[in-house]
Parts: structure tokens; C-alpha cells; sequence
């Protein structure tokens, strides 16, 4: 059986105490007790911030990408072995500003990948300036005058791309952090679970105290299948301030790994390498 300490290096992270990276960091590695996937059993693909510290804190088969490029190097993963689980760590900036291109045609492909965003609406890394997720008005190092832009709302984006699962989590709140990773991941299709990540250092707005104030859970009536529905309460934190927490929005829909001959029997990985005579190849070209 998979532990916790199976996923150990030794080292510490070097976030600050009290950084919700902790929590989400937490929930991963028991979401992989549950799941009983192993540090060789998945693949988990990392952008640039602070939330990228867990790179070298977290014993499993990791990749680091450039700053905004992970979704590319994940998706390459899936199509080389569509049977291998795949996570991405990313942050808010890095999933929606450098990488905000490879969001949108990763969602509309619905490439089976679990997208786990640490959102916080900062630039932390970089010492707190504005990123796509900070609200109007929000004072940072980089607008100290305040933020003049509407800010991205990563739910609605991902269900107009055409993701086929979408989920808010809380970094306060692991238990159900950790019960919503599972479902990402057992779902079949691109899940986007966008963790609301309190920054102690730079973000004195959105703390703990803050979002335990303003956050509750989507109940047993709510139907995640209503895309409509699942619109009006992702938009509900910027018209009413209460933030809803959980599934809001899920089908089953044919994941792109699926639509490619070449994968549909066996993965790539499996496949025989039949010789290639270069030169012949090289003289039809020219």
C-alpha cells in the first residue's frame, strides 16, 4: 500500500510558514494514499512559482517546465503513453498568463490531465506583483496605484474552452481538497481544479480568516451536468462575494488520446520502432 512517506526526499519546501502551498502539497500526496498511485505509478509536470518548489520536495516522477509551458510537455506525455496519469502543478500566473494559449486548447482537446492551479493573484515567486486572477483595485508591487484590469475568472474560462471538468478548491480546507483531486483524476477527460491559495506574505486581502468568512460547499442539490448553472456560480464570488467550493461542472466526453488512430489499441511507448533507412527518407525530401 502507498504512504505518505513514500513520497518523502528529506528536504522541506521553501515557502513561507503558513503558505497554502502547504495545504495543497498535503492534499496531493493523500489523494495519491487513496488513489494507491505510487511515486512511478504518475507523472507530474510543474510550471515556474512558487508552487514549483514542491519540485524537488516531492519523490515521484517529475518533469519542470519552462514558466507557462507545462500543458505542452503533459500532453506530450499522454500521447507518447495514454495509458500513464498526469498531473500539472502550476500557478495562477503561469496557467493563465505565459500559459494562458496552452489552457484554452488543452481544455477544448479535453486531453485526460489533472490541472491543479495554485491560485493566490499573485506573482509570488517574483515578489508580489499583479497576475491575470488579481482583482481591480488590488494594490501590488507592480500597481501600487491599484490593478486597472478586470481579472480572469479561471472557471468560466475553462467551461467555455470546453473542459470536461471543473472544480474550486481551498487550501485551508484539505479534506475536501484532497476528495476533489481524487475526482479530478478519476474523471476521464482535462480537469481543472483551481485551489484558492492564501499568500501570506504578499496577499493581505485574501487570508484564511477571509475566505473561511466567504467560502461554502456546493451541495447534494446542485447538478454539475448543468453547464448553465455551473456559469452562475462560478461568477457568483464577483457578484455576490460568496465563493462556492466544489464540482461545478462535469461530462463524459471523448478524450483527444482517443480520437488518434495510431493510440487507439496500444500506447505509443508500447509500440515497436521499425528501422527507418534516413538516407531514402532524406532523398524523397530534397
Amino acid at each position: 500500500m502507498v504512504t505518505q512517506t513514500d513520497f518523502s526526499t528529506g528536504r522541506l519546501p521553501t515557502w513561507c510558514p503558513g503558505c497554502g502551498d502547504f495545504g495543497i502539497w498535503a492534499a496531493i500526496k493523500n489523494a495519491l494514499v487513496k488513489l494507491n498511485l505510487g511515486p512511478a505509478d504518475a507523472v507530474f509536470v510543474f510550471g515556474i512559482g512558487c508552487n514549483s518548489n514542491m519540485y524537488d520536495c516531492f519523490q515521484a516522477v517529475n518533469f519542470e517546465s519552462l514558466h507557462g509551458r507545462p500543458l505542452p510537455l503533459a500532453s506530450g506525455i499522454r500521447l507518447v503513453n495514454n495509458k500513464l496519469p498526469v498531473f500539472v502543478i502550476a500557478g495562477d500566473g503561469d496557467a493563465l498568463g505565459e500559459g494562458g494559449n496552452h489552457f484554452i486548447h488543452t481544455a477544448r482537446r479535453n486531453h485526460d490531465i489533472t490541472y491543479i492551479i495554485h491560485d493566490n493573484q499573485y506573482y509570488a515567486l517574483t515578489t508580489g506583483q499583479t497576475s491575470p486572477t488579481s482583482f481591480c483595485g488590488f494594490k501590488t508591487k507592480s500597481d501600487p496605484d491599484g490593478v486597472i484590469e478586470n481579472p480572469l475568472n479561471p472557471l468560466t474560462l475553462a467551461l467555455s474552452a470546453g473542459a470536461s471538468f471543473v472544480a474550486r478548491g481551498f487550501a485551508g480546507d484539505i479534506t475536501h481538497l484532497t476528495d476533489l483531486i481524487v475526482k479530478a483524476h478519476n474523471h476521464k477527460g482535462f480537469s481543472v481544479l483551481d485551489v484558492l491559495q492564501p499568500c501570506v506574505t504578499f496577499n493581505h486581502v485574501n487570508t484564511y480568516q477571509t475566505y473561511r468568512e466567504k467560502v461554502y460547499k456546493l451541495d447534494a442539490g446542485y447538478n454539475p451536468k448543468d453547464k448553465m448553472q455551473a456559469y452562475a456560480k462560478a461568477m457568483e464570488w464577483e457578484q455576490t462575494g460568496k465563493i462556492p467550493l466544489g464540482i461545478f461542472y462535469e461530462e463524459e466526453r471523448q478524450i483527444y488520446e482517443e480520437t488518434m488512430e495510431q493510440t487507439q489499441k496500444v500506447s505509443l511507448v508500447q509500440q515497436p520502432l521499425n528501422p527507418i533507412d534516413l538516407n531514402s527518407l532524406i532523398n524523397e525530401t530534397l
